[in-house]
């Protein structure tokens, strides 16, 4: 058994998202503020029941709360109540729902069967949705909400009308809305709860672009009145927040409560008392440690004995105890888990032991060690934990809090941004590891009948380098399209987008473990032709505050294998900037010419002629109108060499020069400054003394010469950077254009509502 996928439904920003699990690791990955954290959260919310009554306000999705206060709004308006619409139906489009489908083996039905919907079904797939809605018992409590929601409306309003300051200061009372209403003193679980409801394997509508399509559930559908995962799921969490600081540190579920793991030697304290302590349930195992501890009980006790008589005595002589009062007697009690109650219980050695000297190891307190190494051992030890508790090991074998012996048989584990204090190399051994731990068991390596999926949210490309990327789910953010709208998201599943292994996603999937997946996580990317380019756009970025402020990623890719990524770049929907050289070649042959008009040239160049703008002639490349260079998404443009008016002399006639490279174009945006620089070495050298020639046509050609005979272009942007402040340097005119297209792209990013006249409702995503 396993989750094959859950659909998501007005929670935050997943307004209505299918994510497809892997059948063991299953990683979110995304920009920031894409959508992981909250997918996450939703399977804690809805699966834990435990962390159901920490559903808010804020996590319903924001535009829905236009809809909501409409709600509130007709109610207090109505004058004849009779006449509203107090039905739940009205509500179901707009709160949070998550779908969980399971796929199911004939075999395992004696695990289902109080969830399979008709007696036709054969095995496959089984749905049931969990719905954050109105309560139900007897009577709606919607009919409750509205009048509870219209005294209180009116009271302020009558309230604000007896205002003795004439109406020059507005005085707002509270509730404005009916968002207001039950974000307050937890009304919001006072009328709302989570049922659960099957659903029709057969009405199954798989998504079209990300973009779930789940089913309408009949207006007679019963929820259920039982928890329908109870024994079938065991859901551990490992959250983002984790501190080490504080050995007392408390663990909980929660989301969004600031939790933590605690300490090391409070997790070890733990696993003792819940699986190895002699004391509960001894066995035969456990008979020389009890013999051990009642030795030691009996010795210390006689120590206490003796210890303590003058000053026994000295009491005796008062006169107490009297008589009829009981005399005093100390006897202790070994706790074998005191011994681990204390800071230093776990110690990390710093130098070897050495057997033959008889001198003990120098250690220190765990709190002493490096954040990374505890963060690691802490996680790695919590999926231990995980794991003995999911398979009985120990002492949770023999008495359990709810008295079930069966064993669930699927093992969800959520883990939040792993990555927190880690450096690179030990998050790639955490990623590596960690489901290998979790199956680390004698009943679990080869077993079919117990599964165990793990999700991972991550912010790093480390992690994503690691994992086959046919695990990856990629969280593409969909901006607002409408008022009384947020961006959305829809989850790609790159499974699909890396699943047929022909040279192209071979290519891609190899480029990107090179790259370490910085794509994934990135606000926008820029495409590069060469490492002069890499080097040198960063530092073209800083020069627009918009685009610094952001995440971009600058990929070296090369123009013969810009266009191998297109595939992929479509399905991320990110935004693109392809930067190339227009690689001029002759008409009927493949040798590189200098580019000039009305000589029937070509460009050799793969991204313009099959990717954008798909155009090989020359001259119809020069022409090329700027929305002609833009995908019709709007989302990728490419950045070529355009021809620039430039002239070798201050204050002379300016000509029509028409760049060949990358090197070539900067040297014509920045005359005087390469003049200036002919005792440099290099190609720099060579690019100040063709700036010499009488002509610009000369010049032009003199560059081209010494661009085609030399392979160190890097080396001229280094020797760049050494000599000059990059900021020194005029970008030249296509990679400006084309900088200035991304920022204007990427202005409105962080614009998340789109926001009517008629509605200020706020909140958070």
């Amino acid at each position: 058994m396993k989750i094959e996928f859950v659909e998501i439904q007005n929670f935050r920003k997943l307004k209505s998202c299918h994510v497809a699990f892997s059948g063991k690791e299953t990683i979110f990955i995304g920009a920031n503020n894409s959508g992981k954290t909250s997918a996450t959260h939703a399977l804690i919310l809805f699966l834990k029941q435990s962390c159901r009554k920490e559903i808010a306000t804020t996590d319903l999705t924001l535009s829905n709360w236009h809809t909501i206060n409409k709600i509130g709004t007709t109610w207090i308006e109505c004058g004849k109540p009779e006449d509203l619409d107090l039905s739940i139906e009205q509500w179901l489009p707009v709160l949070p729902s998550i779908d969980i489908w399971l796929d199911v083996d004939t075999s395992e039905i004696h695990y289902v069967s109080h969830l399979i919907p008709t007696l036709s079904w054969t095995g496959g797939k089984l749905g049931v949705r969990l719905c954050f809605e109105p309560k139900k018992k007897g009577k709606s409590r919607i009919e409750e909400l509205y009048k509870e929601f219209k005294k209180v409306f009116n009271s302020a309003a009558e309230t604000a009308s007896k205002n003795k300051n004439g109406g020059k200061i507005k005085l707002s009372l509270w509730p404005q809305s009916l968002k207001e209403f039950l974000e307050k003193e937890k009304r919001l679980h006072r009328y709302f709860a989570v049922n659960s409801y099957l659903l029709d394997p057969s009405q199954l509508v798989m998504p079209v672009d990300g973009v779930a399509k789940p089913q309408n559930l009949p207006e007679d559908s019963l929820r259920l009145d039982f928890e329908p995962f109870e024994g079938l799921f065991k859901i551990d969490i490992i959250n983002a927040q984790r501190g080490f600081s504080d050995p007392n540190t408390s663990t909980s579920d929660s989301p969004g409560a600031g939790n933590t793991v605690g300490s090391l030697t409070t997790q070890l304290r733990s696993y003792f008392d819940k699986h190895l302590n002699p004391s509960e349930q001894p066995n035969e195992d456990d008979i020389e440690a009890l013999i051990a501890i009642e030795n030691a009980t009996n010795e210390f006790d006689k120590k206490l004995k003796s210890s303590f008589s003058s000053a026994i005595s000295e009491l005796e002589d008062l006169g107490y105890p009297g008589f009829s009062d009981p005399q005093i007697t100390l006897t202790s009690k070994v706790n074998p888990i005191d011994g681990l109650n204390h800071d230093s219980a776990v110690q990390f050695n710093v130098t070897n032991s050495d057997a033959t000297s008889g001198q003990s190891p120098l250690s220190l307190p765990e709190k002493y060690n490096g954040l990374g190494y505890r963060n690691l051992i802490s996680m790695v030890f919590k999926l231990i934990r995980f794991r003995d508790e999911w398979m009985r090991k120990g002492k949770a074998g023999k008495v359990l809090d709810n008295g079930d012996f069966i064993i669930e048989p699927l093992h969800l584990v959520l883990i939040e941004e792993p990555e927190a204090h880690l450096h690179a190399q030990v998050q790639q051994v955490f990623i590596n590891k960690a489901y290998a731990v979790l199956r680390n068991h004698g009943d679990l390596e080869e077993s079919e009948k117990l599964s165990t999926q793990m999700v991972v949210s991550t912010h790093s490309s480390h992690i994503a380098h690691e994992i086959d990327f046919g695990c990856l789910r990629y969280f593409r953010r969909r901006p607002a399209d409408k008022k009384n709208n947020v961006p959305c998201a829809t989850v790609v599943n790159l499974s699909t987008t890396f699943g047929e292994k022909d040279d192209t996603s071979k290519f891609a999937t190899r480029y990107l473990r090179t790259t370490h997946c910085d794509l994934f996580f990135a606000d926008a990317a820029i495409l590069v032709e060469g490492s002069a380019e890499r080097m040198l756009v960063p530092h073209f970025i800083k020069q627009r505050p918009v685009l610094d402020s952001l995440y971009i990623t600058v990929l070296e890719i090369g123009g013969s294998h810009a266009h191998r990524l297109k595939p992929l770049v479509e399905d991320l929907g990110l935004v693109t900037l392809v930067v190339t050289d227009i690689d001029s070649i002759e008409e009927k042959k493949t040798a590189k010419v200098k580019p000039e008009r009305d000589k029937k040239y070509r460009s050799g160049n793969n991204t313009l002629k099959s990717w954008l703008p798909k155009i090989k002639d020359l001259d119809g490349l020069l022409d090329l109108a700027e929305d002609k260079k833009i995908s019709e998404n709007s989302l990728v443009r490419v950045a070529y060499q355009c021809p620039i008016n430039v002239s070798l002399t201050d204050g002379g006639e300016k000509e029509e020069a028409i760049p060949y490279t990358f090197e070539d174009a900067l040297v014509l945006s920045n005359i005087q400054l390469f003049k200036n620089m002919n005792k440099s070495n290099g190609l720099i050298k060579k690019m100040s003394a063709a700036l010499s020639k009488t002509s610009l046509s000369e010049a032009t050609k003199e560059m081209f010469d010494a661009l085609d005979k030399t392979k160190k272009k890097a080396e001229m942007a280094l020797e760049l950077l050494y000599l000059r402040e990059p900021k020194e340097l005029t970008p030249p005119a296509y990679i400006s254009e084309g900088l200035d297209w991304l920022q204007e792209k990427l202005k409105n990013k962080d614009q998340d509502y789109l926001e009517s006249d008629d509605n200020k409702c706020g909140g958070e995503e």
